[in-house]
This record gives structure tokens, C-alpha cells and sequence, in this order.
């Protein structure tokens, strides 16, 4: 019996080792990301839905100085209870040193992100990755009016050019901060829902011809308008003058594509 219990003991050891390196430190247990490294809109009906996550985990990374608003993210949570099934939203803040580029390419946005990101799918939380940027669109060509508020690069991962956004609502003394960031989240998590045709199929066609993946009936909040900035401006000035202080909303037809999706 002896022996017996002496060879158990032995064999226990040596489980317990197995999750060891050689020098006896602990093996760190490597984070699944694919599920986070899809497409844009790949994710919509589990973002909507609550069949596989029912929790949405928001992690915003943003370079010292460009945090987002208060304002614009209580409403962002709100809005984003609106139109899905997910409650239990978490936000978790983490401030970054700029990577001191003059612009930033989207292979440079994505790089940074596997640098910093932390937030990854597990178990029932789906997590969102946000960065809040202190550089331009390389894309921007200011001369031209054309400056990028945000731009969406994954299924689960998003860019807010902050300091852009920043400089186009000190153009207008009746647009704030907070508004302008509160269009360009929505407008951009708009496609992380998979609209429009972007993963999230249209019950009608509602598709704008010049732009795609963007809707063609005009206020709506996917309205290629709020791709860029002049286009913004003029919608939020104009919603302003009517003391419509809130960011433009979803037309019917993309709200009816939400719900066939399985939101609400």
C-alpha cells in the first residue's frame, strides 16, 4: 500500500509541473485574438444580439490628452443599448503616450492596436477595441475639405481621429467636442453593426450608388456625410439651428436591417 501511495504522490507531482517552464515559472496561457481580427461587419449579429455574448466589453485607448468626452460616451453606451440586446456594457479607459506620428495609415492604426490592445472576446464578453488618436487620416486632404473623423478597420476594432474631430468643432461656435464625437461613434459603430450591405444584409435597398456601404436617404446617420468633415459640420450645424442638440439618428430602413440582424 505504501508503494502504492508513493507512486500517486509522484504522479501528482508531476501534473502539477506540466503547467511549468523548465525554470519553474508559471507558462502564460496565450489569448485566442482571431475571433477579434475578422473583417468589418463580420461581427454585427453578435454584437446585436445576445445568442452568443451577452456582455459588450468597450475598452477606449486614447493618447494623453484626447480622451473622449463624458457627454459623448454616455451617450454612446445609451445608443448602443438602444439598438441592441446587450445591458451589461462595461467601458474601460486606458491612456497611451502618442506615438508622435505627423498622420496615421490604417496598417499603423493596427499595429498600435496589437501593441496596446488587452480587451479580447472570452466567454460571454464581446470586446471592442476604440483608439482615440492625436494625428490625422493620412488619407486628409485639408485643402480639399476632406478630413476623416473616424474609420473602422476590423470587426471589432475602430479609430476616432480625435484631434481632427477637435479641430473641426472649434469651427463652429454652436457645435461642441462632444457632439461631433458622439456622430462619428455612432456613425462608425454603424458599420461594426455590418451597415450598410456591410455583413448586415438590407431587407430593402437602401444603398447609397456613390458611396458605398453607406445609406442614401438624406439625415440619416449612415449617410456618407458623416465620413467626413464638412459634411458633419453642415449636418450638426444645421440640427443645432433647429435646437436639435442630439446626433442624427438611424433611418427606418437601417433600423429594420438592425432588427432582421437581431437587434432592436
Amino acid at each position: 500500500m505504501k508503494k502504492y501511495t508513493i507512486f500517486l504522490l509522484i504522479l501528482l507531482m508531476g501534473l502539477a509541473n506540466c503547467s511549468k517552464d523548465s525554470t519553474g515559472d508559471p507558462v502564460p496561457i496565450p489569448i485566442d485574438k482571431t475571433a477579434n481580427l475578422k473583417g468589418t461587419g463580420d461581427s454585427g449579429h453578435d454584437i446585436l444580439s445576445n445568442d452568443k455574448f451577452s456582455n459588450l466589453e468597450l475598452e477606449i485607448a486614447y493618447v494623453t490628452g484626447f480622451k473622449p468626452s463624458q457627454e459623448a460616451m454616455d451617450g454612446f453606451v445609451a445608443f448602443l443599448r438602444e439598438r441592441t440586446f446587450k445591458q451589461d456594457i462595461e467601458v474601460l479607459y486606458r491612456e497611451l503616450p502618442s506615438p508622435s506620428e505627423e498622420n496615421l495609415t490604417l496598417q499603423e492604426i493596427a499595429e498600435l492596436e496589437e501593441e496596446n490592445r488587452t480587451a479580447y472576446n472570452n466567454g460571454a464578453i464581446l470586446a471592442i477595441y476604440i483608439y482615440f488618436a492625436d494625428a490625422p487620416s493620412v488619407d486628409d486632404d485639408v485643402d480639399e475639405g476632406l478630413v476623416t473623423l473616424g474609420a473602422v478597420y476590423r470587426n471589432t476594432s475602430m479609430i476616432i481621429y480625435e484631434k481632427t474631430v477637435r479641430e473641426l468643432a472649434a469651427r463652429s461656435n454652436q457645435i461642441s467636442n462632444a457632439d461631433v464625437e458622439s456622430a462619428t461613434l455612432h456613425h462608425e459603430f454603424g458599420h461594426l453593426f455590418g451597415l450598410v450591405n456591410l455583413g448586415t444584409v438590407a431587407v430593402n435597398d437602401h444603398e447609397d450608388a456613390d458611396a458605398l456601404n453607406h445609406c442614401n436617404i438624406p439625415g440619416c446617420l449612415m449617410g456618407a456625410e458623416l465620413q467626413f468633415g464638412d459634411g458633419i459640420l453642415g449636418m450638426l450645424q444645421s440640427m443645432a439651428s433647429k435646437g436639435l442638440a442630439e446626433a442624427p439618428g438611424l433611418d427606418a430602413e437601417c433600423i429594420l436591417d438592425l432588427q432582421a440582424n437581431g437587434g432592436r
